[in-house]
Formats: structure tokens, sequence, C-alpha cells
């Protein structure tokens, strides 16, 4: 279930947007009123998916927040502002992947903010997902190239020669290709 935090001090506001991300499934939605108390609220439970901030908060603007929620977190951010700076705020933002929707507040607008968000987030996620298997995958290539380097220079074997014995002693030894050149380069790379 979708988790969301919003962060307003307007209860019409806080209810509006209550209610878009009701609609778009987020099932558990807290809420809190400054940007002490959502700093405490983000840090305190697991992590939202999505943060809806509307500015200007009783204790801060609510820039600050929005930048550290992005920093610590992948939680997808809205920040609601006046139209009158919501230019400016979205380009000093827009490095921290921060999403700025300006009053006054569009019911439609922000449906679809929340969807694009939602989206990129659950995108983001799965590359996220993908990157730590794909970085064994090339440490794994690397390893084994070293190992064929050196069954090249010790044992004088051409780049297919070295290729076919590792995958021979790997399916011999019922080892991964991993192991056997692990093996290899702490046998030959004293």
């Amino acid at each position: 279930m979708e988790r969301a935090v919003i962060v307003s001090s307007n209860p019409d506001i806080t209810q509006k947007t209550e209610s878009v991300l009701a609609g778009e499934g987020f099932g558990r939605i807290a809420s809190a009123a400054s940007g002490n108390e959502a700093r405490r609220l983000i840090s305190g439970e697991t992590e939202p998916d999505i943060v809806v901030i509307n500015t200007p908060l009783p204790d801060e603007f609510g820039q600050e927040l929005a930048e550290m929620i992005a920093e610590n977190t992948a939680a997808g951010i809205i920040l609601i502002c006046g139209n009158d700076i919501s230019e400016e705020i979205a380009y000093s933002v827009s490095d921290h992947g921060i999403n700025v929707v300006s009053r006054p507040l569009n019911r439609e607008n922000l449906v679809q903010t929340v969807r694009l968000v939602t989206y990129a987030r659950s995108r983001m996620m799965g590359m996220k997902k993908e990157t730590p298997e794909v970085l064994s995958r090339i440490d794994e290539m690397r390893l084994i190239n070293r190992a064929k380097s050196a069954l090249m220079k010790y044992l004088k074997f051409t780049e297919p020669q070295a290729h076919r014995y590792i995958a021979k002693q790997a399916m011999n030894n019922r080892q991964t290709r991993r192991e056997v050149a692990e093996r290899i380069i702490a046998q030959y790379e004293k």
C-alpha cells in the first residue's frame, strides 16, 4: 500500500490533497503542519512514497525540507507554492527532482502531477533494483578478463583458449566462472 505525507498548515489544501492521493491509491496518508513535525514524521516511520509540501510553512518556507527529503529518501516530492514565485522555485529545485505546482491549486493539475511523480518514482525504483545486478555482472566480467590475461601471460594461452579453459574448469569442478577466475588470479597474481 502506497504511503504519502502531506505537509501543510492550510487545512483546505491538506483535505484537497488527501482526497487526490486517496483517489490515486494511497492508503496510508499522514499529515504534518510544520517542517519540524514533517522531519520527525518522515525520519520516524517507514519511508514515504510521495511527499506533498504546501509552502510557506509556519517554521520555514518548505524548500529546504523538500531538498532534505530528496537527498535522504527516494520519495517523490511535490512542492506547492504561489504562482508569483513558482517558476523561480521550480528552477532552483530542479536538480533535486522536485516537482513544483503553483497556486491556486487546480485538482486536475494536482492529479496529473501525482501520477507523474508516482510513475517516475516506480521507474526509478525499478532501475535502482537493476543497478546492483548489473554492477555485479560487470565486476564478474572484469574478474574473468583478469584471469584470462593471467592465463595468456603465464601459460601463453590465446584469448579463446583462456576463455574455454575457464568455462571447462567451471563445468568440471561445478563452480561458477567467477570462482574459477578468482582461483586463477590468486594462483598467478601473487
